[in-house]
């Protein structure tokens, strides 16, 4: 009984006030020598430390120039506002630090193997990585406690540990996890390898902040970042334990990883969480990904996939004023497994979907983590793919290009393999190198040298591989892209008022309408050549009382999001500030990079 007494009390951890803050374990509850006493006494406190990303992570992008979004997201109000350490007051949240430190603190004690020790030292560890990640992502240099402090030890009240010294204890985490951990771990738990595809991504992380970010004066550190990650990736790469998923259909076999209700087993995914609406782990957020509830994907992110025979769709001429069943044409599979193209069918109607219009969303809808069922059980008990092999694989290969020594063989056996699954033709390095593409270099001016078009293309690889999962704004960060947040996400592009296919079978489906006219009751609409009445919008520029916002208005253009000016300020609006109250309980803790 007592096991469970303390996990119960476990659960109800102080925060962030300074006078609690990694307060020893509640005196009601049973004392450490007498619970971590046996190796199942250290399993079933480090399950109770287990965290994954979830179906969440389909909804992450909102913060990125990946979707529009009319929900209140941190950087989108940051750079419309005016931020200050009074109300920008999340994240700073010590909680979860406090429970694994607690775990390290008291195990060693245990009568277990010093196998098994080490592997559950390895998770908890582990686990400390992966949270001083997200502090150090937000904060940049926080305070390193490595241990279990009191409320009257004075290291409550540190400054900040620099970024250099939490990173050395953070890959230090990472290497004694990745060393210890067990390969055979329980379903939906992090085993060997699954720490391994975090210790590789988190070396890239560092790696190519380090490089990006003059402010830090951290770049001749830089590479040792990257040749960690390329080794890592490597050894899971050279394992042979895993593989893309492919049954030799490039247009299903992606779109699979997403909509299936069992991953367990699955060559590719290296963590899975598993959800089973039967077992009260419901995974149903069809309503929030899909349609006008919040989020729609961006033209940006349309543009950016390559045509199907591997060239560039942005070399086309009049690319942008290109409508949407023409934006869909002989594209990367990708694309269309990823969003809704024009003919998809949405169940149970068995016509084709036509793209809902309305202010502030782009026309662009989500396949992504969308289940097109109407089997409430399916929709409920869809498994997330926590790690997946493409990112080992994109890992190794934007490493290797970092650090200027990737070759053609790198490619063919990292990104090609990603593009062969869809049947894209191979990337070729002279060729990219030689041909960097305008478009992408555009969005990364920073990136130079003999490697940029292999780069810029590594870059596009990751963008529409991990599309709406939650990748990419940890990616425009690390990169020095903030400044492309800057960019309001527009949606299709209509030329003008008239009527306009979006299904693609070459009959008109919808009309707009100039800001002044009505729209007429049913009897009264137009039909199309199927006797099928024309859905109408009422069409105008932003803030007019109409249905659409087009750039033009009634001149058309791409539709219009929102209009509200950004500005993201390099380098402040790359890290957070401290919260005021904490900054008045420690004086010690100094805000950075402007931040008041």
């Amino acid at each position: 009984m007592k096991k469970y007494i303390i996990i119960s009390f476990l659960a109800f951890m102080v925060s962030a006030c300074n006078d609690e803050f990694m307060d020893r374990y509640p005196q009601t509850s049973i004392a450490p020598e007498e619970f971590f006493k046996s190796e199942e006494d250290l399993r079933l406190y480090v399950n109770g430390l287990l965290e994954l990303p979830g179906v969440g992570q389909y909804q992450a992008d909102q913060n990125s120039d990946n979707l529009a979004t009319t929900a209140a997201i941190e950087i989108k109000t940051i750079m419309t506002g005016t931020p200050t350490s009074q109300n920008i007051t999340g994240g700073w949240n010590w909680a979860r630090l406090r429970n694994i430190n607690y775990f390290l603190d008291n195990m060693v004690g245990a009568n277990a193997t010093p196998e098994a020790k080490n592997h559950f030292e390895g998770l908890a560890r582990y686990y400390r990585a992966v949270f001083y990640m997200g502090m150090v992502k937000r904060y940049s240099d926080v305070p390193w406690y490595g241990n279990l402090l009191n409320p009257t030890d004075e290291e409550l009240f540190k400054p900040r540990d620099t970024r250099e010294y939490v990173m050395e204890r953070v890959m230090e985490d990472l290497e004694f996890a990745s060393n210890h951990v067990r390969e055979q771990v329980p379903t939906g738990t992090p085993g060997k390898w699954a720490v391994k595809n975090f210790y590789a991504r988190t070396a890239l992380y560092e790696g190519t902040f380090r490089k990006y970010h003059p402010e830090l004066n951290l770049q001749q550190t830089a590479s040792s970042f990257l040749t960690k990650a390329r080794d890592v990736a490597s050894e899971v790469i050279n394992s042979g334990k895993f593989s893309l998923h492919s049954t030799g259909n490039p247009q299903a076999d992606y779109a699979a990883l997403f909509r299936s209700q069992n991953l367990i087993g699955n060559s590719e995914v290296i963590l899975v969480n598993p959800y089973d609406i039967n077992k009260d782990r419901n995974s149903n957020i069809n309503f929030t990904v899909f349609g006008t509830y919040e989020q729609s994907p961006s033209r940006d992110l349309v543009q950016t996939y390559l045509m199907a025979d591997g060239t560039r769709f942005t070399d086309i001429p009049n690319y942008q004023s290109m409508q949407y069943v023409e934006e869909f044409a002989n594209r990367d599979p990708r694309v269309s497994q990823t969003l809704v193209y024009p003919g998809w069918i949405r169940q149970p109607d068995p016509t084709p979907f036509i793209p809902l219009m309305n202010r502030n969303f782009t026309g662009y809808f989500q396949q992504k983590g969308y289940n097109n069922t109407i089997d409430n059980i399916a929709i409920g008990s869809l498994d997330f793919p926590v790690y997946r092999y493409a990112e080992v694989l994109l890992t190794f290969a934007e490493a290797k290009a970092e650090l200027g020594e990737i070759t053609q063989a790198d490619l063919d056996a990292s990104v090609n393999v990603i593009r062969n699954r869809v049947g894209l033709p191979a990337l070729q390095l002279a060729q990219a190198n030689s041909n960097p593409d305008p478009f992408m270099a555009e969005k990364y001016p920073a990136v130079t040298g003999p490697h940029t078009g292999v780069l810029l293309e590594i870059r596009r690889e990751r963008r529409v591989e991990f599309a709406l999962e939650g990748y990419r704004f940890d990616d425009l960060m690390r990169w020095g892209a903030g400044k492309l947040l800057e960019r309001i996400p527009e949606g299709m592009y209509f030329p003008g008022l008239g009527k306009y296919d979006l299904t693609g079978d070459g009959h008109e489906d919808i009309i707009l309408i100039g800001r002044d006219q009505n729209i007429p009751a049913d009897p009264e609409k137009e039909r199309n050549a199927l006797g099928t009445l024309l859905v109408y919008y009422r069409a105008g520029e932003f803030a007019d009382n109409v249905t659409v916002y087009l750039k033009n208005g009634v001149n058309g253009g791409p539709l219009v999001t929102e209009v509200t000016p950004r500005q993201f300020i390099d380098p402040k609006y790359y890290y957070r500030p401290i919260p005021f109250s904490q900054v008045t309980l420690n004086s010690n803790l100094e805000q950075r990079f402007g931040w008041e």
